[in-house]
C-alpha cells in the first residue's frame, strides 16, 4: 500500500521542494538539490562515507538513483579531480542533509553548484534509513524525483511515470556510456605533490573495451607501466586484435550483462580463444562468465559501497572492497573448467573467477579503489605479470 512521508523538519515553515515517488506509490517529501525538472530510475544505496563525486560519475551507475546513507553528502564541495568520466552517470541523488558549504582546501566550490553544471535532480531532507530499509527488505524499486522550486506536483502523474520505468533487467546501457571512437589513455596515478602523472615509457600495451570504463582503472594501468587504447563496447574481436594488445580488458559498466552481452560475448569468447591475457571487473566479469556458459540474475539490492568484505579463495586473505553492482554470476551454473577465487563475506556471492589453465581472470568488485580502499590494488599487478608471462 502506498503512503506519503512528510519527514521531521518539513514540519517547519520550509516547503517541499522535492518529492521521491516510487513505483509502489511511496512518496517522501524533500527540498531539491541541484538541476530542476524530473528523473527516473532504480533507487538503490551506497554505503560509501566518501567519495561522492567518484561515485555520481562512476558509470556504473547509469540508470540508477543514488541514495547516500552517509548523512554529510557535499561536505567537501567538488574539484575538477575526483570524477571517473567527463559527465554525471547516475541518474539522480537522494540524501539527508542540506548541501552545505564546503569544508575541504582541495575544494573548487560547492556541491549544489555543481550539480545543476551537470544538470543532475536530487532531493535533501529525506529519511535515507527509512528509504534504505524500504530497499532491504522489499529491493531496489524504481522511482522518479521531481525537483520543483515553487512545491507544485501533478502527483498522480509521478506515480504513472515511476511504475512505467521499465527497469534494469535487459536493459543495456553499455552502449550508452561507451566512447564512440578508439583513444589512447596515458594518465597514471595521482599524488599530493604533483596532482596526475604520465607514463612515458609504457612496457607493455593494453586493450581496455569500454563498457562504462572508471578513469582511476585506466590510470592503475598506466602506472605499472601500460600503454593503453580504449575501444568502444562494440568493438570487435578484429578491431581488438588490429591494436596488437599484449592483454585485454573488460571494463566495468551499468545494466544487464545478459542484455550487453548480446553483441558483447561473442567477442569475448575470441579473446578467450586467442590466448591473450584477459581480466575483467564488474560487467566484464559478468559477461566474461556468460562467455564461457554461466549465468546471471537480478540480486534484490546489489552491493554498492566502498567497506564491502571479500575473501580470496585462493590466499585464504580478507580484502575490504568497493563495489558497485545490482546483478550476479550465478554459482550453481560455473562449469568445471572454471574456479571460483573470490567470495562475498556480506552474503556469499561469487566475487572472482578463473580459467583453469587459459591466463582469463575476473572479480565482480571495483580493485581501482575509487572511492575506496586499496586493498584490491594486487589485482593490475597479477594482471601485467600474466602478460609479462605470456609475452
Amino acid at each position: 500500500m502506498s503512503k506519503s512521508i512528510n519527514n521531521a523538519d518539513l514540519h517547519s515553515e520550509r516547503t517541499a521542494t522535492a518529492l521521491l515517488v516510487l513505483s509502489d506509490g511511496t512518496v517522501f517529501h524533500g527540498f531539491g538539490v541541484g538541476a530542476t525538472g524530473e528523473t527516473t530510475g532504480e533507487v538503490c544505496f551506497n554505503t560509501s562515507i566518501t567519495g561522492y563525486q567518484e561515485s555520481l560519475t562512476d558509470p556504473s551507475f547509469a540508470g540508477q538513483m543514488i541514495t547516500f546513507t552517509f548523512p554529510h553528502i557535499g561536505n567537501v564541495g567538488y574539484n575538477d579531480e575526483d570524477v571517473e568520466t567527463s559527465g554525471i552517470a547516475a541518474n539522480g541523488l537522494i540524501i539527508k542533509a542540506d548541501i552545505t558549504d564546503p569544508a575541504n582546501w582541495r575544494a573548487a566550490g560547492q556541491l549544489d553548484d555543481w550539480l545543476k553544471s551537470k544538470n543532475l535532480i536530487g532531493i535533501s531532507g529525506i529519511d535515507t534509513r527509512q528509504l534504505t530499509h524500504i530497499i532491504r527488505e522489499s529491493g531496489a524499486p524504481n522511482g522518479i524525483i521531481a525537483h520543483s522550486p515553487d512545491g507544485t506536483f501533478d502527483l498522480d502523474d509521478l506515480k504513472k511515470k515511476a511504475t512505467a520505468w521499465p527497469g534494469l533487467e535487459g536493459m543495456d546501457l553499455a552502449g550508452q556510456v561507451s566512447c564512440k571512437e578508439s583513444y589512447t589513455w596515458t594518465e597514471s596515478d595521482w599524488t599530493l605533490q604533483n596532482g596526475f602523472g604520465e607514463q612515458a615509457e609504457p612496457k607493455r600495451h593494453i586493450v581496455v573495451v569500454d563498457y562504462g570504463v572508471k578513469r582511476n582503472i585506466l590510470r592503475c594501468l598506466a602506472s605499472l607501466g601500460c600503454s593503453i587504447t580504449v575501444v568502444p563496447a562494440s568493438a570487435s574481436f578484429e578491431d581488438i586484435k588490429s591494436h596488437k594488445p599484449d592483454g585485454i580488458f573488460l571494463a566495468n559498466g551499468p545494466g544487464d550483462p545478459a542484455a550487453t552481452g548480446k553483441y558483447a560475448v561473442p567477442v569475448i569468447k575470441e579473446c578467450i580463444e586467442s590466448g591473450i591475457p584477459t581480466f575483467g571487473i564488474c560487467l566484464g566479469h559478468q559477461m566474461l562468465a556468460i562467455a564461457v556458459g554461466a549465468e546471471t540474475m537480478k540480486m534484490k539490492q546489489g552491493h554498492r559501497g566502498a567497506n564491502q568484505p571479500v575473501k580470496d579463495l585462493i590466499t585464504g586473505k580478507v580484502e575490504i572492497t568497493s563495489q558497485n553492482h545490482g546483478f550476479v554470476v550465478k554459482r550453481e551454473s560455473l562449469p568445471e573448467e572454471v574456479t571460483e577465487t573470490h567470495k562475498s563475506l556480506f552474503d556469499g556471492v561469487v566475487e572472482g573467477i578463473s580459467l583453469d589453465g587459459k591466463p582469463v581472470f575476473s572479480v565482480q568488485y571495483h580493485p581501482e579503489a575509487s572511492p575506496g580502499p586499496q586493498d584490491s590494488h594486487y589485482l593490475f599487478q597479477r594482471f601485467v605479470d600474466l602478460v609479462d608471462a605470456h609475452a
